[in-house]
């Protein structure tokens, strides 16, 4: 039996990365895998939808002493988010603290985190608040994984920061 016959009959298909994506129209499975996998929506998305959350989560995460944050409009580029926050911590316990702060702070607000994923021993925290994505590294990790290159198309949301929220040229680290 084939996927389309499998998803027109309301069964559970796989997607490419053996995700099971349920639907009762033979269309919307492919639709929704794309979506999933994080493929350019067809028409981009226009709405503003996680940006007030985005600038409380810098001012939640600046009150632990965040570093470089950058917010990137990925808007005409994903699916799943409208923005994605990366920001740094100097140690693998602030990283944790700044994740908390903006749980908590974002949670003061009426804003629930979807999902959070923290790696072990601190380096990265990412948090999951649908139109909004919160990555925390410590920062030798965010140079490693470079998630700034990786969205190198998506516009830069202009911040102001205090001197404080950047890292001098003589800031070090292993």
């Amino acid at each position: 039996m084939t996927d389309e016959k499998r998803a027109g009959e309301g069964m559970t298909t796989k997607g490419k990365r053996g995700l099971g994506i349920h639907a009762t129209d033979p269309g919307e499975p492919r639709e929704r895998a794309s979506r999933l996998r994080g493929e350019k929506p067809a028409e981009p998305r226009t709405d503003t939808g996680g940006l007030d959350e985005a600038m409380a989560a810098i001012g939640f995460a600046l009150d632990k002493k965040a570093v470089e944050p950058v917010l990137l409009d990925v808007r005409e580029l994903c699916s799943y988010c409208n923005y994605q926050l990366v920001l740094s911590g100097r140690s693998d316990r602030q990283v944790d603290a700044i994740a908390d702060a903006v749980v908590a702070g974002l949670r003061g607000q009426g804003v629930t985190a979807l999902g959070t994923e923290r790696a072990k021993g601190g380096a990265w925290s990412l948090l999951d608040f649908g139109d909004l994505l919160v990555h925390v590294f410590h920062h030798p990790a965010r140079e490693h994984y470079d998630l700034e290159g990786l969205w190198i198309d998506a516009p830069r949301v202009e911040l102001d920061l205090p001197a404080e929220a950047r890292l001098s040229p003589d800031d070090a680290y292993a």
